[in-house]
C-alpha cells in the first residue's frame, strides 16, 4: 500500500514507523527541515520538506499513485486542504485528517465533509478520543485502560496487579479451575517495561500490568478477581481547561449522570470561557500546583483527579499533590513516552497518552482485511484487533487448537450474533463471527491475511 503522511510530528512519525515496518511504501511531508531529516535517518521512508497542502508538494510525494493520505500536521486547515487537494487533483481513495479545533466538529457543520464539499473520509479528534478514554476509566475504577469492542459487548481492560491481587503467582492454565466464574482471557503482560505474550504456564506477579479480554457482563467479576471492587466514582476534578479538559467536562455532563465535576484552569479568560460553555460544572481559576486551590476544590473528598493540562510536568506534580491531599485515584495526561514509563511507580494510578490513542484511531482505517476495530497496546508491543471471519478464512470450521495461529496471536473473545464466547481449545469459529484478538506487531500482517477477502495463506 502506498501512503502519503502529512506531518512528521509524534503522531505522523508513529504512523510512519508502523506502516514502514510492514513494508508499505510511505512518504512523509513536513515543513520543518529538522523533522524531515530525523525521520529520513531513523525510518525506511521517503521524506519531503514542504507545505503538505500545496499540489506540487503532494505530486512530488507520489499522490497520483497513493492509496491513502493521512494528514496530521499541527494545522487543522493544512490537514483539511491537503485532503481536498488529494481528492480533487489526485483522486486519492482514502483521506484521513486530524482536526483539533472543536468548532469544525460541531454537528451543525456536518455536511462540510461530504464528497461534494470537503471530502474527508475519516476525521480524527484527539480531544474527543482522549475524553472518551478517560470517561471509560471513570466507569471502571481500578483499570488503567478500558476499550470497548464488538459494539460494546466485549471489553479490553488493563489492570495493575497489586499485592492483594487474588490471582497472582498462579499459572494461567489453572485460573479456570480455581476461578470457574472468571470468564476472561489474558492476552498481554507488561513486566519491567517489556511486553510478554503469556503462555499457559506463565504467572502474574506483583507490579505486572495485565491486559485481558472479557464479556462486558462479566467485567465486575473480572475486576474483583484482580482485587478491585470499587464503585464508579461520583466526583471528579479536571485539572486543565484546555480543549481536552473542556471536552471531558462536556462528556461527563452528557454521558455520566450523577457525576459531579469541577474544572481548575490557570488562565482567567479561558476559565471564563469554559464556565460559559458548561451547564452545571463548577470552574475554578487557579494553579493546580497550589494546595489552596486543591483544598478549595475539595480534593480530599474527590474520587478521581484528572490532570489534562498542556504540560506533562504540571500533570505529574499536580497528580502527586492531589494524591497526597487525599484524592482516591489520579489520572495524568502524559505525552512523553519516557515519562509514561516512570509515573506509575510514583503512585499515579493511570496514564493517558494522546499519541497512542490517536495512532490507534488512525490504524483502524489503515489495516486491511475485515478489520472492524484496533487498539494499540503500547507502541512497541502489539494491537488488540476486532475482525470478521469470512468463509474463506483458514480459522473457520476447525477447533482453535488445530487453527495454527501465527506466533504472538491470542484470541480473546468471539461474538456470534449477540452472544459472547470465551474461546477454548475446542471452540470452532463460524463464518461471520467477530473475533477479538491480540497480536504482536510482528504478527499483524499475518492476522490481516487471516481475515482478508482473498487468501494466499498457509
Amino acid at each position: 500500500m502506498k501512503v502519503v503522511i502529512c506531518g512528521a510530528g509524534q503522531v505522523g512519525t508513529s504512523i510512519a514507523q508502523h506502516l514502514a515496518s510492514e513494508n508499505n511504501d510511505v512518504t512523509v511531508i513536513d515543513q520543518d527541515a529538522s523533522l524531515v531529516q530525523r525521520i529520513s535517518e531513523t525510518l525506511d521512508v521517503r521524506s519531503i520538506q514542504g507545505l503538505a497542502s500545496q499540489p506540487n508538494i503532494l505530486e512530488q510525494a507520489g499522490a497520483k499513485d497513493a492509496d491513502m493520505l493521512i494528514a496530521v500536521t499541527f494545522s487543522d486547515e493544512v490537514n483539511m486542504v491537503a485532503c481536498q487537494v488529494g481528492h480533487s487533483l489526485f483522486n486519492i481513495p482514502t483521506k484521513i485528517a486530524r482536526v483539533r479545533q472543536q468548532e469544525y466538529l460541531k454537528p451543525i457543520w456536518g455536511d462540510l465533509y461530504s464528497r461534494d464539499n470537503m471530502p474527508i473520509d475519516v476525521i480524527i479528534s484527539p480531544e474527543r478520543e482522549v475524553a472518551r478514554a478517560i470517561g471509560r476509566q471513570l466507569q471502571v475504577p481500578g483499570a488503567f485502560d478500558v476499550v470497548p469492542m464488538a459494539d460494546g459487548l466485549i471489553r479490553v481492560v488493563g489492570v495493575r496487579c497489586g499485592e492483594d491481587c487474588p490471582i497472582i503467582n498462579t499459572p494461567i492454565r489453572q485460573l479456570t479451575q480455581l476461578f470457574p466464574d472468571l470468564n476472561i482471557v489474558i492476552v498481554g503482560i507488561i513486566r519491567n517495561d517489556k511486553g510478554i505474550v503469556p503462555k499457559s504456564d506463565d504467572q502474574m506477579l506483583v507490579g505486572d500490568q495485565v491486559y485481558f479480554i472479557c464479556d462486558v457482563a462479566h467485567l465486575g467479576r473480572a475486576m474483583a478477581s484482580f482485587g478491585h471492587e470499587e464503585e464508579e466514582g461520583q466526583s471528579v476534578i479536571i485539572a486543565g481547561g484546555g480543549n481536552i479538559g473542556l471536552t471531558l467536562a462536556e462528556e461527563i455532563e452528557l454521558e455520566h449522570a450523577g457525576v459531579r465535576a469541577k474544572v481548575i484552569e490557570f488562565d482567567k479568560e479561558r476559565a471564563k470561557y469554559v464556565a460559559q460553555a458548561l451547564d452545571h460544572t463548577m470552574v475554578l481559576n487557579g494553579d493546580i500546583l497550589d494546595l489552596e486551590i486543591l483544598e478549595e476544590a475539595n480534593v480530599s473528598e474527590t474520587e478521581t483527579f484528572v490532570a489534562v493540562s498542556n504540560d506533562d510536568e504540571v500533570n505529574i506534580i499536580g497528580s502527586l499533590l492531589a494524591k497526597r491531599a487525599g484524592a482516591k485515584r489520579t489520572v495524568a495526561l502524559i505525552n512523553k513516552h519516557s515519562y509514561a514509563q516512570l509515573v506509575t511507580t510514583l503512585g499515579i494510578d493511570a496514564v493517558i497518552n494522546p499519541r497512542v490513542i490517536t495512532v490507534s484511531s488512525i490504524l483502524q482505517h489503515v489495516r486491511r482485511g475485515r478489520i472492524r476495530g484496533i487498539y494499540s497496546v503500547r507502541e512497541d508491543f502489539g494491537e488488540v484487533i476486532e475482525a470478521e471471519a469470512l468463509e474463506t478464512s483458514p480459522l473457520v470450521g476447525k477447533p482453535l487448537r488445530d487453527a495454527r495461529l501465527p506466533p504472538g496471536v491470542i484470541i480473546g473473545a468471539i461474538l456470534r450474533g449477540e452472544t459472547v464466547i470465551v474461546p477454548r481449545g475446542g471452540t470452532v469459529i463460524n463464518a461471520h463471527d467477530r473475533v477479538v484478538l491480540f497480536a504482536t506487531y510482528e504478527a499483524v500482517k499475518k492476522v490481516e491475511k487471516l481475515f482478508a477477502v482473498r487468501l494466499d495463506f498457509f
